[in-house]
């Protein structure tokens, strides 16, 4: 309390005594501020660890990003075909070469076309007056407009039936061009009488003459080139317009029929041949079936290529029967792709995509479409194996630089000055150990690349920092030796990426008990500040009450004074 004068008690002078009391609480605080300074000192320490703790984590990152994504085994796939169809790609991990695949057959499946024309004819008799255009069951329906016969322009309605058709272009040619229908041959016949029949005009809007299968031939007749009636494929079987009779159903119209030994079930009164059709490729017997409505048949086809059969069998009169499966039917027999690779032996393959299974080369898959040469380049994916080594540089060279920054000591003359955390000799030997792992070769390897300088990575002895120092030595083991580089950052345990994951798992646990010690610390010091506080409180309190009676005491001495004064003073005068 030194320096702290109490005057002016029992005096007429003016009182501070609250100045008086400040000064002795202020005086008795020196404790306070030093535990509030060492707190300050705990909170920016805490704040230091834990951004070294986020770049520790994220170098951490960086190493598992090298394990994970399986950065080293990556591989880009080219061809020496510029706008090639061929579809290649490679696994990670396939084989880095240059191959030479030679196609001389492609796979193909298996396939059943069934007869064609397997629809009745548009009519049993030559009289189509009952046929309406709108309704024909022709491949390709009837748009209404305009067609052109020997020059001259026929108007057509789909309300039309077909003898009004005929009767039409008879008229617009004046009788010289007459139209009719033959039903054995199930098409129409148009004949001039004048020389040659010219059909159609560049202006014509009516696709006539294409869905009758009707064109020039410089004669004067001409007539459909293919039978016109087609099946309906969404009327019931029984009236879809078959050709042929399906009479081995039971007495409700059951019947079935199999396909590669599956088994399908229809009734000719409630199925379609659309929803059938439907049916085999639903199910597992490996097909697909098609109606071509061009030529009026349905198509069995393997879902698969390669040299496979096609099995399609069922009772006689039957459905298989009808669509001309059974008898009439042409099947073509599945191929298997037939390939050499650098000039080797010939290879087959029951799929156009020729894979390790077939050519041998791990990891590599081509798909081709045509029978071609073209030569196929594995490489190393060097853009992302060097994306990622760098950024383990990066992270590494941040850690440094912050475990630099928090434990630096800087002398200037007779001045010294120490960061945050000079004192945690701890911090600084992460930084060297961090330095030493990776300067460090890799024990058991024996490739080409045992440690970091092997990849033409090392310390820059400017900056201090980890860095790319020969970039061709990089990019020369990345592309040439992926299978060393990935031996070296991925061996088991002892691999770079490994020992680094390790030590950053337990310094990064470390970085965290460290800030937890200092939280406590803290939380510790508040707890001393606060007794102290309420200790200085009851000081201040102690203080003013002994201010407040002396206060008191003077106000009654000075009142005696005052009392006495007046009174003696008053009888000396009456004397």
């Amino acid at each position: 309390m030194s320096g702290i004068q109490i005057s002016g008690l029992l005096s007429n002078q003016a009182f501070d005594w609250k100045s008086i009391v400040d000064q002795l609480i202020a005086a008795d605080s020196g404790p306070i501020t030093a535990l509030t300074a060492e707190k300050t000192t705990n909170t920016d320490k805490s704040t230091a660890l834990d951004t070294l703790k986020t770049a520790l984590t994220d170098l951490q990152d960086s190493v598992q990003a090298i394990r994970a994504g399986n950065v080293f085994s990556a591989r880009n796939v080219s061809s020496d075909t510029v706008g090639t169809t061929w579809n290649s790609n490679s696994a990670n991990g396939a084989t880095v070469g240059t191959y030479k695949f030679a196609v001389t057959q492609l796979a193909t499946k298996a396939s059943t076309a069934g007869a064609t024309d397997i629809g009745s004819g548009l009519s049993a008799t030559s009289d189509v007056a009952g046929l309406t255009i709108a309704n024909l069951p022709v491949a390709t329906a009837v748009t209404a407009g305009t067609f052109t016969v020997n020059g001259q322009p026929v108007n057509l309605a789909l309300t039309d039936s077909l003898a009004d058709v005929f009767g039409k272009i008879s008229t617009a040619t004046s009788g010289h061009v007459a139209a009719s229908y033959d039903p054995v041959a199930d098409g129409i016949t148009l004949t001039s009488d004048t020389g040659s029949l010219v059909l159609g005009a560049a202006n014509d809007t009516s696709n006539f003459f294409q869905a009758m299968k009707v064109a020039n031939n410089g004669t004067p007749t001409t007539g459909s080139s293919a039978a016109l009636g087609t099946v309906k494929l969404t009327s019931p079987l029984a009236s879809s317009g078959l050709r042929g009779a399906i009479t081995a159903v039971d007495s409700s119209g059951n019947g079935s029929f199999t396909v590669n030994g599956v088994a399908i079930a229809y009734n000719i009164n409630t199925d379609s041949l659309s929803s059938i059709l439907s049916r085999v490729n639903q199910s597992s017997a490996g097909v697909n079936a098609s109606y071509d409505s061009t030529s009026d048949r349905v198509v069995f086809a393997n879902k698969t290529t390669g040299d496979v059969g096609l099995g399609l069998n069922e009772a006689t009169g039957g459905l298989l029967g009808a669509l001309g499966i059974t008898t009439g039917s042409t099947f073509t027999a599945g191929k298997n792709a037939l390939f050499t690779v650098n000039g080797g032996a010939v290879l087959s393959s029951a799929s156009n995509t020729l894979d390790a299974a077939t050519h041998g080369v791990t990891g590599l898959s081509v798909t081709v479409n045509s029978e071609t040469t073209q030569t196929v380049s594995v490489d190393s994916d060097t853009a992302s194996m060097q994306t990622s080594i760098q950024d383990f540089i990066d992270k590494f060279n941040t850690v440094q630089d912050l475990i630099d920054q928090d434990t630096q000591v800087t002398v200037s003359g007779s001045s010294v000055s120490a960061a945050l955390l000079s004192d945690n000799r701890e911090i600084q030997s992460w930084a060297s150990h961090l330095r030493s792992m990776a300067f460090d070769s890799i024990g058991g390897l024996t490739g080409s690349v045992q440690r970091l300088d092997n990849l033409g990575i090392d310390f820059d002895s400017t900056t201090g920092h980890l860095a790319i120092k020969d970039a061709d030595k990089l990019a020369t083991s990345l592309a040439d030796h992926p299978d060393d580089v990935q031996s070296f950052f991925l061996a088991p345990s002892t691999g770079m990426v490994s020992q680094f994951f390790t030590y950053l798992t337990n310094i990064i646990g470390n970085d965290s008990s460290q800030q937890a010690a200092l939280t406590k610390s803290n939380t510790d010091i508040d707890a001393q500040i606060a007794t102290l506080q309420s200790r200085l409180d009851d000081e201040r309190q102690t203080l003013t009450d002994s201010f407040t009676r002396m206060l008191d005491a003077q106000s009654a001495a000075q009142s005696q004074q005052t009392y006495l004064t007046n009174t003696f003073f008053k009888s000396s005068s009456s004397s």
